[in-house]
């Protein structure tokens, strides 16, 4: 899933974008020099110098802007342009960040907590360190995503068990911001964490504006993608807090998530445009696709309102917003256009099946009654009313024509250009061949479009589970004893003996088998055996990941001889699951001597923790917000068979 040959690529246009904001820095810094000294100074001669250099810097400052707007605005790098595209979509651009070495404080924590020989995990150190540096340069696909995902599914196993309230790994996480290349670095691994979940959904973006949406199957899936990218930023919004990059706050997200679900919507619309050549002929599917276009510019104006404010118009590309804008009027426009060819072209045959005027069109401000039961019928009524919508249509696409001009990076895209200026010239060419000299009728006002839609897009969670992998440092053993937040004593070899009545001690549980029970004066007393230890190697074997029935065998087949035991035993100051009050069966010298239904006992749950599928470092995600996305939950721990969970005694 990585894309090698992009990183220089990645890395090249980022160093351009550090390089623009360390200058646009220095002329904000001499500004502020500048105008203070204006404020401070009486001397006319002093105060015109510096009013002359004011303006010098203000212009610096706007064509720094500009330029960095031009490589904000070019996201992908690698991205062909389709021929099939009919209006260009908004991509993001991934988060750029810094090489990171895991191997010192990793193995330091493994030998000073966990007791074992940091650098015999070496591997698993490389493994990950491979896996971060793939994850910076990702496919535009599907591996890609797997890429990132899996290796967000290793962060969370990461702060499962190294992590702690009081502790942190002490690496400093850099990152670049998407949106204006501001770097920022946190010791957080929540950091790290929030940075390539925001990747995750910026990938989204890229992999839905690649679609080819002139057929029903690309817009799908660049509707399924804008969903997904959705739901990622909604979901980070609601779960990571104190940002210290712009493109993560709150207000940026928000404005991420609007303008996703606006590109859904106008997947939706293009997923059910008719061929030019069929589209005329039926009303119903020309009334339905200029509500469809209404819903598409409603959405527009919201994102365009919340880009224009601050704090997101402060670090908001200006060319995003001024698309934006474009594109609300330009399918406000469109849906007139589609009104007035189902009056003009649509046959008024189905009386019966036509809407009435109110489900179509708003009411203006002033009407305390409706318009009329159903569309005009008469041909000149219809004529009349369908002229009406042209003359705003194309009102509108001028609007939108002279938007696209005002951009200087909108310039440079002809195909946005080339989209509105064909709508423009059938709108043109259909109202000459309405108009006639001898109409004296003045033009009514066309009412506003009333948007409407069959299918709202809703924002998705994005699938974390599919790159979902083996914990790297599973040889430390279950996260549910052998992490950061627990502490613990290795004991032994132990050299246990078998006595007459067995070796005296009750087991229970998988993974790791715990000691249960140690019956007084038996051997396993004798030998040092607690109740609440954990038994982590049996005859030179790690056992950690052992089920109960494999640690049963094994002891029952060291005979006589005995068996040589590891175990640790969990300090008081450490928090482990409760186990209740399942009571575990009773195994005898002679076999199984009764069930553990007969003992009303139930069977334990597995101590196996997997990583939290969903983000956990923000307290507003405990909180539990109505209307927001799904909260973090801790993982549900699957209960192993009744078979292989007998404990008992031996």
């Amino acid at each position: 899933g990585c894309d090698s040959p992009m990183q220089m690529r990645c890395s090249q246009l980022q160093s351009r974008r550090a390089r623009i904001h360390q200058q646009i820095d220095k002329e904000l810094q001499m500004r502020t020099g500048a105008e203070n000294l204006y404020r401070a100074t009486s001397n006319n001669r002093v105060r015109e110098t510096v009013a002359l250099e004011l303006s010098y810097v203000n212009s610096n400052l706007q064509l720094l802007k500009e330029e960095l707007e031009e490589l904000s605005s070019g996201v992908d790098p690698g991205r062909r342009g389709s021929e099939a595209v009919t209006v260009p979509m908004i991509p993001l651009g991934l988060k750029e960040t810094k090489e990171l070495d895991w191997s010192t404080p990793l193995k330091e924590l493994i030998s000073v907590h966990f007791g074992e020989d940091g650098a015999s995990y070496e591997a698993e150190i490389r493994e990950l360190e491979a896996l971060r540096q793939a994850m910076r340069t990702p496919s535009r696909n599907e591996a890609g995503l797997e890429l990132l995902t899996a290796y967000y599914n290793q962060l969370c196993f990461l702060d499962a068990r190294f992590l702690t309230p009081a502790r942190s790994l002490g690496l400093f996480f850099h990152w670049y911001d998407s949106l204006t290349g501001v770097p920022a670095q946190q010791r957080a691994l929540a950091f790290e964490k929030g940075s390539v979940l925001f990747n995750i959904g910026a990938l989204h973006t890229q992999i839905g504006a690649r679609q080819n949406r002139s057929c029903a199957e690309g817009a799908h899936r660049a509707v399924e993608a804008f969903q997904r990218a959705a739901g990622t930023f909604s979901l980070l919004r609601e779960n990571f807090s104190h940002a210290p990059s712009p493109d993560m706050s709150p207000a940026s997200l928000c404005a991420l998530e609007q303008l996703m679900m606006a590109q859904a919507q106008e997947c939706v619309f293009e997923g059910l445009s008719p061929p030019a050549s069929m589209a005329p002929q039926d009303c119903l599917a020309q009334l339905r696709l200029a509500q469809e276009a209404a819903q598409v510019a409603a959405e527009y104006r919201l994102v365009h309102r919340t880009m224009a404010q601050p704090p997101v118009h402060d670090y908001m590309p200006v060319s995003w917003t001024a698309l934006v804008h474009v594109k609300a009027e330009y399918f406000r426009s469109l849906a007139h256009y589609h009104v007035a060819m189902a009056l003009c072209d649509g046959s008024p045959a189905i009386e019966g099946e036509l809407p009435t005027h109110e489900q179509v069109f708003l009411q203006p401000p002033t009407s305390c009654k409706p318009q009329g039961p159903v569309l005009p019928q008469e041909l000149e009524e219809r004529r009349q009313l369908g002229k009406a919508h042209l003359k705003r249509a194309i009102l509108g696409q001028e609007e939108a024509l002279r938007l696209h001009t005002l951009c200087r990076v909108l310039r440079e895209v002809d195909l946005l250009r080339a989209v509105v200026a064909q709508t423009l010239q059938r709108s043109l060419a259909k109202y000459a061949e309405l108009d006639r000299e001898d109409d004296f009728c003045e033009t009514a006002e066309a009412p506003d479009i009333q948007p409407k839609t069959h299918q709202k897009p809703e924002a998705r969670m994005p699938r974390l589970s599919q790159g979902k992998g083996p914990d790297l440092f599973h040889r430390l053993g279950p996260l549910s004893v052998f992490s950061a937040k627990n502490r613990w004593r290795l004991v032994g070899p132990i050299h246990l003996t078998r006595g007459e009545g067995g070796f005296g001690l009750t087991l229970r549980g998988d993974s790791p088998v715990l000691i249960a029970a140690v019956i007084p004066g038996s051997q396993a007393a004798a030998a040092g055996l607690k109740e609440g230890d954990y038994i982590v190697s049996v005859n030179g074997q790690p056992c950690r990941w052992w089920r109960h029935a494999e640690v049963v065998a094994e002891l029952k087949a060291a005979g006589e001889a005995g068996a040589s035991l590891q175990v640790v035993s969990v300090l008081p100051s450490s928090r482990l699951p409760s186990l209740g009050d399942r009571r575990p069966a009773l195994l005898g010298p002679r076999g199984l001597l009764s069930s553990q239904r007969e003992h009303g006992c139930t069977t334990p749950a597995s101590t196996w923790a997997s990583p939290r599928p969903l983000l956990s470092w923000s307290r507003k995600a405990q909180q539990g917000k109505p209307g927001g996305c799904p909260q973090p939950r801790a993982p549900v721990k699957p209960a192993l068979p009744s078979s292989s969970k007998r404990p008992g005694w031996l």
